[in-house]
């Protein structure tokens, strides 16, 4: 089987995937999620012409007065009647114009003595002055955000501004994160032997966190056929996507591609043309997407960035599941690639990317110290210190 190129194995698991159900979501758990549907505006903003200034509330042909002071405005409350001419109402900023009145002497150029004020000032400039008009924001009916959005806390403030208490979006991914080999053990117990700390799936459900995903430890399975077929079986009845790390390679205990045949899996893809992150593969298992990441941990954390995190991305009804990158000066030299897209954990300083040493697959110490990955295409030529590369900004 040849190797996938990149962006076909992401379109392919893409395709494996539909927008989960829909639900409403109370606007303060929406953020980090995607509008399942446009948002339109349930009023104007404003809904009626208010003061941008503290001052008085004026008739622009009476400048510069008098008038004779006859209430104040204030936000929330208003003036109970039209203003009759040469009156006006002491007024505050949010505070609804009085019918009768078009523009706002501010206090600093109001000279009032009890109830009667002139201008000590030039006064508003034009008609309208210091004045937000009805629906200058936004009319009722106006798309606010359109569906497939990534919401953000201003997203949602333009919703509760908009009218709007809760949005559309669709339910949480339930993804179960299963880990396979016999050499681990739980994070922080006692390590004997070849034993290994299994940091795969802690890695993954902290990468998760604050996302709209469940996550579903399932434990470390042993290097059994059976054992990971009856654990694929079993996550599936409960999550949208199965995640495993390790034994996906072509060592005699690699289990988890004839585990996943034993189990009745159909596999779409299998190894991808990247580095790190070649034996990745995907497919169905009943109505659960399965995804297979490398087990040396750097391979598994950029695999789940490239492609768990949109797979997410597109359970959850985005516009636009894949990461975008950015361009950035290198900082140092670079050598021709080699036929397979690499991901270089990198540094930014200065505003330059720069990858250090240390790029193995099993290497944590850079990719915990690393701000991106700098993408290199396949057969990419050498590249020299100022010269612009892609970079994938992590958080």
């Amino acid at each position: 089987m040849s190797l996938l190129p990149v962006a076909e194995a992401q379109a392919r698991l893409l395709a494996l995937a539909a927008p989960l159900p829909e639900e409403q979501a109370p606007l303060v758990e929406a953020n980090g999620r995607w509008a399942a549907r446009d948002i339109a505006a349930l009023r104007d903003q404003p809904s009626f012409d208010l003061s941008a200034m503290d001052g008085y509330a004026i008739r622009y042909a009476e400048r510069p007065g008098p008038w004779t002071v006859v209430g104040e405005s204030a936000a929330g409350a208003g003036f109970g009647r039209p203003l009759g001419a040469h009156e006006t109402v002491r007024i505050f900023t949010g505070a609804p114009m009085p019918e009768g009145a078009d523009s706002v002497l501010v206090q600093e150029e109001a000279e009032r003595d009890g109830d009667q004020l002139r201008m000590s000032g030039e006064g508003p400039l034009r008609q309208g002055g210091n004045v937000r008009p009805r629906a200058v924001d936004f009319a009722a009916s106006t798309i606010l955000v359109s569906a497939g959005t990534a919401l953000t806390a201003r997203h949602v403030g333009l919703a509760a501004i908009g009218g709007h208490g809760t949005f559309p979006v669709r339910r949480r991914a339930r993804i179960a994160l299963i880990s396979t080999g016999d050499e681990l053990v739980p994070p922080g117990a006692p390590l004997s032997g070849a034993q290994l700390p299994a940091s795969n799936a802690a890695m993954l459900a902290a990468l998760l966190a604050g996302r709209p995903a469940e996550v579903l430890d399932r434990g470390i399975v042993r290097d059994d056929l059976d054992a990971i077929a009856e654990a694929f079986q079993a996550a599936t009845s409960v999550a949208d996507v199965v995640v495993t790390t390790g034994g996906v390679s072509v060592g005699d205990r690699d289990l988890v591609r004839p585990a996943l045949e034993k189990a009745g899996a159909a596999l779409d893809f299998w190894r991808v043309a990247m580095k790190p992150g070649k034996p990745l593969l995907a497919g169905k298992l009943g109505g659960a997407v399965i995804l297979g990441l490398p087990g040396n941990p750097v391979s598994s954390y950029v695999t789940a960035r490239l492609f768990l995190l949109p797979l997410i991305a597109r359970l959850g009804g985005a516009a636009d599941p894949l990461p975008s990158a950015r361009l950035l000066p290198l900082g140092v030299d670079l050598p021709a690639n080699g036929p397979r897209q690499d991901y270089l954990r990198a540094r930014i300083e200065e505003g330059r990317a720069y990858a250090p040493d240390g790029q193995d697959s099993a290497a944590m110490v850079a990719l915990a110290a690393a701000d991106g990955l700098i993408v290199r295409a396949p057969h990419a030529p050498a590249a020299r210190a100022g010269d612009s590369a892609e970079m994938l900004i992590l958080d």
